[in-house]
C-alpha cells in the first residue's frame, strides 16, 4: 500500500528574512551537540521523527550516522526542557553558502508549548552564522528545508513564521510504513 506525500520546499535567502519566535515560558536552553554522537542522534532522530514515519535513517549503521555527524559544517544543536532533551535541529553546510536545515522537530512529549518556535529561530539564526564556526566556509546566503504532508500539523506554518518563502512542491507516492515510534515495536501516545 502507498500514500500521496507532498513535499514543501522553502528557503530565505537573506539574513534579515529570518523572523524571531518568542523564547517558551520555563527553563528552555538551546545548546550545540559539539561531540558528534551516533547513539544521541540516533535517539533524536528516532525520538522525534518516530509517529511522524521518519524511517530513513532508521537503517542506517554506526558508521553511517558517523560520517553524517563529521561531515565539516555539519551541526546539531538541541533544546533541553530542565535538562531533558526536547527536540533538535541538524544543519548541514552545503556548497556556495548553502546552509540546508536537514532535520527539525520536537519530542512529542515537548510540543505544544511554544518550543519549537524558538528552537527553529535559534536555528536559522545558526544556519545564517554557520561560517563563523567554520573557518574556509562561504558565508551564507540561502538558507533552506523541505517539509511534507507526513510531518506534525503546525511544521508549515512554524516556518512560514519564520520566514521561509515556498520554492517548490512535489507529490510522489511513497510505501506506507507502520510508524515506528521512539523504538521498535513502540507507540507514542
Amino acid at each position: 500500500m502507498s500514500i500521496a506525500v507532498t513535499t514543501w520546499s522553502l528557503e530565505q535567502t537573506a539574513p534579515a528574512d529570518r523572523l524571531p519566535a518568542a523564547a517558551p515560558d520555563g527553563d528552555v536552553r538551546i545548546a550545540r551537540a559539539e561531540v558528534p554522537s551516533p547513539e544521541f542522534s540516533r535517539f533524536l532522530y528516532a525520538s522525534v521523527g518516530g509517529d511522524i514515519r521518519w524511517t530513513d535513517r532508521l537503517g542506517w549503521t554506526y558508521a553511517q550516522w558517523r560520517e553524517d555527524l563529521e561531515r565539516p559544517g555539519t551541526e546539531t544543536w538541541v533544546a533541553h526542557d530542565r535538562g531533558t532533551p526536547a527536540g533538535y535541529v541538524q544543519l548541514e553546510g552545503q556548497d556556495d553558502g548553502v546552509v540546508e536545515i536537514v532535520y527539525f522537530g520536537l519530542i512529542p512529549a515537548f510540543r505544544g508549548r511554544r518550543i519549537g518556535g524558538h528552537l527553529l529561530s535559534y536555528g536559522v539564526a545558526r544556519a545564517w552564522d554557520l561560517a563563523d564556526r567554520w573557518p574556509g566556509r562561504a558565508p551564507t546566503k540561502r538558507v533552506w528545508l523541505h517539509t511534507c504532508s507526513k510531518d506534525g500539523e503546525h511544521a508549515m506554518d512554524n516556518y512560514l513564521r519564520r520566514g521561509f518563502k515556498l520554492f517548490d512542491t512535489k507529490v510522489e507516492e511513497e510505501p506506507d510504513v507502520t510508524t515506528p515510534g521512539p523504538w521498535p515495536g513502540a507507540q507514542v501516545g
